[in-house]
This record gives structure tokens, C-alpha cells and sequence, in this order.
């Protein structure tokens, strides 16, 4: 069954201190920073780093807030009632996650957990709630985030539908490696799990295992299993029919 315990955060001695009296801004629109809102302390607010397979809230605990990703990787993960859990997203700086309190959802319907070490900022619903109704900027860039997600999640939905596991593995690689919106590839450092690529591919294990020592052979890719680069070539696996 999913735990019903929230993680506390192990350092938030570390957070940024606010700008004045750590207090939610309330004055004019243009005087308003998003981004400062997001990565300081104050009222409503806390900032914490975790380590590396921390949880920052677990499946089932009290739905009391946001969390804002300031730097690193975070999963979400689920767990049936059968005690099988997947992995469901990955998510990185500038994401949102437990966003559901916004919509009156009284527990996490997934767990938050580190996969690398990570800051993250914690917003108590009621000061996000009313910080969002003062401020539009802030309300925008979550709407977008939201309109993001929920197209990958669809993407996922037809990838799941519609193509192979190595498509699928090939897309996920790309997502992982590319910059933001745009069609350059980096290296991606953070160690990947095979077991979580599994999960989110849908297949197995050794089926991934059999897809990147195909992929690394035919040059496709670089991986040591500490670091991974991606080559454009790649982009070949996912658009050809």
C-alpha cells in the first residue's frame, strides 16, 4: 500500500533568505519577480535540497502544496494496490509537482522522489492560490507548464498506443538529452537508471539493456552508464516509419 507519511525537508537551513520581510509580494503587478517568488523563503514558502532518492512528498500523504524544482531531478512514481510501482515522469529545474491541491485534491495521487540531489521550493496552496489571483505572470507561467506536461503526457499516451519499445526508448533518449525547445542535443550527466527507462518505456529491462547496446554500436548514441550523448542521427529511429 502507498505510504501515508510526508518527507520532511532534510535541510532547509540551506534556503535563500527573501529580499525584505520574506513576505508574499502584494504590490503592483510590474513590481512582481515570478522567479524570486519561486526560489526564496517567506511566508507560505520554504526551500529544501534533497539527497539523491529522498521523497519530497509520498502517494497518499495530505495535499497541502506545490513544490517548484530549482535545480536537479525529481520522479513521480505511483503504487497500485497490489504493491507494483511504476515510474510515471521525470521531471527537472522549472517544473511544478504536487499541483493537484490546486484543484482540491485532498492527498498526493503520486510520490515526489530525488533521483539526483535536488532543490526544491515548497508553497503552501492557500499562498499560492492567492499570489496566482494577484499576480497573472505567475498564474501564466503555470498554466504553461501545465499545457507542456499535458502534451507529453499525451505524446506518451500515443507512443504507448502506437509505437515500438526502441521508438519509444529512442524518444524518451531525446527528451532526456534536448535543450529546452530546441533541436540541440546536450550530454546528459545524471546517471539513468535502466530500471527506470524500463518503467517508463514500458517494457523490461533487458529489453532496454538490448536497445542501447543497439543503439551504441550503430553510434547512435554514447553511454557509459555514467553519462549519456546523444547524436542527431538518433532522431532517424523516431520519425521513420
Amino acid at each position: 500500500m502507498p505510504a501515508r507519511g510526508k518527507a520532511k525537508p532534510r535541510n532547509s537551513a540551506r534556503a535563500r533568505q527573501p529580499g525584505s520581510n520574506g513576505k508574499a509580494s502584494t504590490g503592483p503587478a510590474e513590481d512582481f519577480d515570478t522567479e524570486q517568488f519561486l526560489t526564496s523563503v517567506g511566508s507560505g514558502r520554504t526551500v529544501a535540497t534533497y539527497r539523491p532518492k529522498e521523497y519530497i512528498f509520498r502517494q497518499g500523504a495530505e495535499c497541502d502544496a506545490v513544490f517548484y524544482i530549482q535545480a536537479g531531478q525529481v520522479e513521480l512514481s505511483v503504487v497500485s494496490k497490489q504493491g507494483k510501482e511504476r515510474v510515471v515522469g521525470m521531471l527537472g529545474p522549472g517544473s511544478f509537482i504536487g499541483e493537484g491541491c490546486l484543484a482540491g485534491h485532498p492527498l498526493y495521487l503520486a510520490s515526489a522522489r530525488a533521483s539526483t540531489e535536488a532543490t526544491v521550493a515548497r508553497v503552501e496552496t492557500e499562498t499560492m492560490t492567492q499570489v496566482m489571483r494577484d499576480h497573472p505572470e505567475l498564474s501564466e507561467r503555470f498554466m504553461a507548464f501545465l499545457l507542456l506536461r499535458n502534451s507529453q503526457i499525451e505524446s506518451d499516451l500515443v507512443d504507448q498506443l502506437f509505437n515500438s519499445s526502441e521508438k519509444r526508448l529512442a524518444r524518451l533518449l531525446i527528451m532526456l538529452a534536448q535543450v529546452g525547445q530546441e533541436a540541440e542535443l546536450r550530454t546528459v550527466t545524471t546517471p539513468i537508471s535502466q530500471e527506470v527507462l524500463a518503467a517508463r518505456v514500458g517494457t523490461t529491462r533487458p529489453r532496454i539493456n538490448h536497445f542501447m547496446n543497439k543503439f551504441r554500436k550503430l553510434g547512435l548514441i554514447e553511454y557509459n552508464g555514467a553519462e549519456l550523448r546523444v547524436h542527431s542521427s538518433l532522431l532517424n529511429v523516431v520519425i521513420r516509419e
